[in-house]
């Protein structure tokens, strides 16, 4: 049964970075406050390894160890984080899919119906080209429900860590 309030399905964003892991500990910790369905996403980058073959820097056999790599990486973030919902006694919903990231994590924020999207911190913007090229920073701008994005892991690993099991 979904909850009556604002926040009644939380997706979380994971990229393979330990911002996504401190991002994934506060969106179960909001899931589990505010009762909410909780999913979690991981896209492997096609678009970023059709340019590595473009520019040759990889030959097609490389491309496809690369990605499946990618796959490996995200099953395991997505096991991990599985384990982290499992253990404070909330239900994950997870995915692994391909594509171009910023445009699918969009498309299944509306698919789903998300409300918050939850995401770890930002990289630094360096210069005015890097917010078109970074996936975080275009999901940021583009997603059609509120964004949470995550900062100061100590604080909450703390609220992580207080959480109890019913």
């Amino acid at each position: 049964m979904l909850p009556d309030g604002p926040i009644r399905k939380i997706l979380l964003y994971v990229d393979g970075s330990e911002e996504c892991i401190t991002a994934s500990q506060y969106g179960i910790a909001l899931a589990k406050k505010t009762g909410a369905e909780l999913m979690a996403l991981y896209v492997v980058n096609i678009s970023l390894l059709e340019e590595l073959v473009k520019a040759r820097i990889f030959v097609k056999i490389e491309e496809m160890d690369y990605a499946h790599d990618l796959e490996h990486d995200g099953e395991r973030y997505l096991n991990y984080i599985s384990e982290l919902a499992r253990s404070k006694g909330i239900e994950i919903k997870t995915e692994l899919t391909k594509g171009v990231v910023n445009k699918v994590v969009c498309q299944k924020v509306e698919e789903w119906g998300v409300d918050l999207l939850v995401m770890g911190e930002l990289e630094p913007v360096l210069s005015r080209t890097d917010t078109y090229h970074d996936e975080a920073e275009l999901i940021f701008r583009k997603a059609k429900c509120s964004v949470l994005v995550v900062k100061n892991a100590g604080k909450v690993e703390r609220i992580f860590n207080s959480i109890e099991v019913n």
